[in-house]
């Protein structure tokens, strides 16, 4: 049967019609019959829509009767919304489902949010996740653990509180911060303010929750735990104290740990061409140079304020490396054979290799200090030296660069550090750079001593990706200074098999994580900052030598338990060790100890939150610390 349209005139029938809701016969000889559809106003929604020809087609709109308004106006909207979540008793369901008599408890751990700023769509992608999670168990039969919390230390509120001193803080000690009661009771009302806005926002979402029984990292009984976690860890040789480089902060004047760092990809470095002119060659490389003019050995660096604290020069022992004349200059140099043509480039030169030879030929020789004549580096092989970038040859400053602090472990070399807290040369680099930021004057101060010496070939702009603190946005160095440490080598098989237990989605983050960790040997959790956790151990005045065992740490926990961890920087030494400890070192009129200032990194913080929280271990964290004695620093 065929259909076909009529053209009708303005009206319901036309309208209805068009959208195919009542046919109609245009052929003669058609003896089929149709009924249209009963068509209804419909309350609520036809008012919504535009009268342009006087409201005539309303009743062509098939749509369900319903009071349901299209939209809420208004204060309609948070009303109806609090309405429903009264009515539904959202705020009783998880006293509700605990007091159910199930056979299992499916507990999830709440890592908890940082207490500074308003909630945001990071927060809400956290926790209904999170939520989703709990009902679907609560859902399947099991009573839900689910306890919030908020982490309430670090630099964030730290800053905010200082802010509110103005500069009266500049020149002012970690401890001296924390001793002022207008610092202690911004930074508690700063971190206080950020949580009861979170919370309401969180209870506001739904989220089914032990909300009457939230843990915060700075309350004294949370601390307590977190201290026993540290001693426990410590007796257990997994917590230790060393002098090493660590990623440093000028502008938060701290130790940053790896994970506290975002690459900046536009961050633009000083990259210099230095010579390190031969001062005593390796037995094979004599007879390749003798009677030649003086050879120089050609490094290339970033960081030209680390040249002041250069101790060695290194080499890949399996490499090919190269005696070249520059047709500029009629200089003698070596570097590594597959580097010659880009270096030559990129000096705008040209190199005739003399003569080729293996890196260990090397072995035993010397080069001069670019900016002390009279100061030999040796010429060490490496493992780290690759043939990336530069001339095959590496700058080894111990003090500013992992690989060259191993380097300097195996032969014995100075590892001094002539840079200070605030990023600036100390005395010891001497009168000329002393006082000078390290990344401002105190490279334009290398370089131009470079040129005086006649060891500068080239300096040009690089275009790279740099390690910034990611709290204050600005570039951080490396530098060596004594820390804490979670040696990390140590359990690195045991998280392994762990997490061959973990269901990762995707799948290839589970090789991320194993890839991270294996990049990362130990994990520093020292901080020289005020707004935090301290680090329960005394050090000795004159000697390098700290204090901390059961006794003292048991005392401290007893304290901060009651009080807070403010006794830390408030009450005299005397009364932060007990008796019997106090007596073996000097009594209280001649302690030979003093409080140390470092504060634990916050991520030790909430690291550590699962001794509060997890019912099944608590007991565990209950259990007296083994006894041990007094250590003696690395």
């Amino acid at each position: 049967m065929r259909w076909g349209l009529c053209p009708l005139g303005p009206g319901p029938a036309a309208v209805a019609r068009s959208w195919g809701l009542l046919r109609l016969p245009c052929r003669p000889g058609w003896r089929g019959r149709t009924r249209g559809p009963l068509v209804r106003s419909v309350t609520g929604a036809s008012s919504q829509l535009p009268s342009s020809s006087n409201g005539r087609y309303r009743d062509t709109v098939l749509l369900p009767q319903t009071s349901f308004p299209m939209k809420l106006l208004g204060r309609q909207q948070p009303d109806t919304e609090l309405d429903i979540q009264q009515k539904c008793g959202f705020s009783e369901l998880y006293s509700w489902q605990r007091e159910r008599k199930v056979k299992t408890e499916f507990c999830l751990h709440d890592g908890p949010p940082y207490a500074n700023g308003d909630p945001h769509v990071g927060h809400a992608l956290n926790k209904i996740l999170k939520d989703i999670a709990n009902r679907y168990y609560m859902m399947r039969g099991s009573k839900i653990h689910f306890v919030p919390g908020w982490d309430c230390h670090g630099l964030p509120i730290e800053i905010k509180a200082l802010s509110e001193l103005g500069g009266k803080t500049q020149n002012l000690s970690a401890v001296e911060i924390r001793e002022k009661e207008f610092t202690k009771f911004v930074a508690h009302g700063h971190a206080k303010a950020a949580i009861e806005k979170q919370r309401s926002a969180f209870i506001r979402w739904g989220i089914m929750a032990d909300w009457n029984n939230s843990y915060y990292t700075f309350d004294g009984r949370y601390e307590a735990k977190q201290l026993r976690i540290f001693y426990q860890m410590f007796d257990k040789g997994l917590i230790y104290r060393s002098y090493k480089p660590v990623f440093w902060s000028p502008s938060s004047r701290t130790a940053l740990a790896e994970a506290e760092l975002e690459y900046n990809p536009k961050h633009v470095s000083r990259s210099i061409y230095v010579k390190f002119p031969l001062l005593k060659p390796s037995p094979k490389l004599a007879s390749l140079i003798e009677g030649s003019s003086p050879v120089s050995f050609l490094i290339w660096t970033t960081q030209p304020w680390t040249i002041p604290a250069n101790q060695a020069v290194c080499y890949m022992p399996d490499a090919k490396y190269a005696l070249v004349k520059c047709s500029t200059s009629e200089d003698l140099y070596i570097l590594a054979a597959d580097k010659v043509t880009p270096v030559a480039s990129t000096l705008k030169t040209a190199f005739e290799v003399i003569s080729t030879f293996s890196g260990a030929d090397l072995e035993n020789g010397t080069c001069t200090h670019p900016l002390t004549p009279d100061k030999a580096s040796p010429l060490l092989p490496a493992n780290h030296v690759t043939m990336a970038k530069g001339t095959g040859l590496v700058h080894t400053a111990p003090a500013h660069g992992m690989e060259d602090y191993s380097v300097a472990s195996q032969h014995n070399l100075s590892t001094d550090c002539l840079v200070d807290e605030d990023g600036v040369f100390k005395a010891a680099a001497g009168p000329e750079l002393e006082n000078k930021a390290v990344l401002e004057e105190g490279t334009d101060a290398v370089i131009k001593m470079l040129q005086a010496a006649k060891n500068l070939l080239k300096e040009e702009e690089l275009l790279h990706s740099y390690p910034y603190d990611w709290r204050t946005k600005k570039p951080v160095v490396i530098r060596a200074s004594k820390q804490w440490f979670v040696n990390i080598a140590d359990l690195k098989a045991t998280a392994k098999e762990l997490l061959k237990k973990v269901k990762f989605i995707p799948g290839s983050a589970q090789n991320a994580m194993v890839e991270m960790m294996d990049r990362r040997p130990y994990w520093c959790i020292s901080r020289q900052r005020a707004w935090g956790v301290p680090i329960p151990v005394f050090h000795h005045k004159t000697k390098d030598e700290f204090l901390i065992n059961s006794q003292t740490v048991e005392h401290i926990i007893k304290l901060v338990e009651q009080h807070g961890s403010d006794v830390w920087w408030t009450l005299p030494p005397e009364q932060l060790l007990p008796e019997e400890v106090l007596s073996q070192v000097g009594g209280p009129d001649a302690l030979e100890y003093v409080p140390g200032q470092d504060i634990l990194d916050i991520w030790f913080d909430s690291g550590t939150s699962w001794s509060y929280v997890l019912p099944d271990c608590v007991a565990l964290s209950q259990l007296p610390l083994p006894p041990c004695p007094a250590r003696t620093a690395d």
